[in-house]
C-alpha cells in the first residue's frame, strides 16, 4: 500500500472511529459511571476487537455478504435488537454515590461487541472495499494497525469526557438522568442502520 493511500486511510479510520456511534457512547457513559482506569478492559477491549473483526471480515466474510445479501439484513435485526438491550440496560443502572450499580464491558465482552455493531459492519466492509481491492493480507493487516492506532486516542478521549462529567454526576438523580440521556443517544445511533 502507497503512502498517500496509508495517509487517506488512517484519516478515514480516525474520523469513524472518533464520531459518535454505539462504541464511543458506551465508553463515555463508562468513563462517567466508573472513571478511566475501570473502563480501560472496555477501550482495549473495543479497540483489538474491531480489529479482529475487520481482518475476519477481510478474509472473506464479505463475500458471504456479497453472496447471500440477507445475511447483512439478519445481521441489522440482531444487532438492532442487542443495542435495545444494552440501551435499557444503561437507562435502568442503578444510580448510587459509588459505582456498584454500573458494570463496565470486560475485555471480551467489548471485543464480542464488534460483532453487533452497525458503525463497526459499516467501517470494516468500507475499509476492505475501499482500502483492500486486492485482498492483500499484507494490506490487509496494515488496514487492522492503523485502526488500532486511530481507535487508541479516539476511545480514549470519549472515556476522559465522560470521567470529567463525574464532577457534574454527583447526585442519583443526575445520574439517572445521564445514563437515560445516553441511552437514547445509543438507540438514535442506530438510525442510520435503518435506511
Amino acid at each position: 500500500m502507497e503512502f498517500a493511500h496509508i495517509s487517506a486511510l488512517a484519516l478515514f479510520a480516525f474520523v469513524t472511529t472518533f464520531t459518535p456511534g454505539p462504541n464511543n457512547i458506551m465508553l463515555m457513559t463508562s468513563g462517567a459511571n466508573v472513571g478511566f482506569a475501570r473502563s480501560i478492559p472496555h477501550l482495549l477491549g473495543v479497540t483489538f476487537g474491531f480489529s479482529a473483526m475487520l481482518m475476519i471480515v477481510g478474509a472473506g466474510l464479505t463475500g458471504a455478504f456479497n453472496s447471500y445479501p440477507f445475511l447483512h439484513t439478519v445481521l441489522k435485526v440482531i444487532s438492532l435488537i442487542y443495542l435495545i438491550y444494552l440501551a435499557v440496560k444503561i437507562a435502568t443502572s442503578k444510580p448510587t454515590q459509588n459505582t456498584d450499580g454500573y458494570r463496565p464491558m470486560n475485555f471480551f465482552s467489548a471485543a464480542m461487541f464488534q460483532w453487533m455493531n452497525p458503525k463497526g459492519w459499516t467501517m470494516a466492509l468500507t475499509a476492505v472495499s475501499v482500502y483492500n481491492p486486492s485482498s492483500s493480507w499484507l494490506n490487509l493487516l496494515i488496514i487492522a494497525t492503523v485502526f488500532i492506532f486511530a481507535n487508541l486516542p479516539s476511545t480514549s478521549i470519549w472515556v476522559v469526557a465522560g470521567q470529567h462529567l463525574q464532577t457534574w454526576l454527583t447526585t442519583p438523580k443526575r445520574v439517572k438522568s445521564f445514563n437515560y440521556v445516553m441511552a437514547l443517544l445509543l438507540i438514535g445511533s442506530t438510525f442510520p442502520m435503518l435506511h
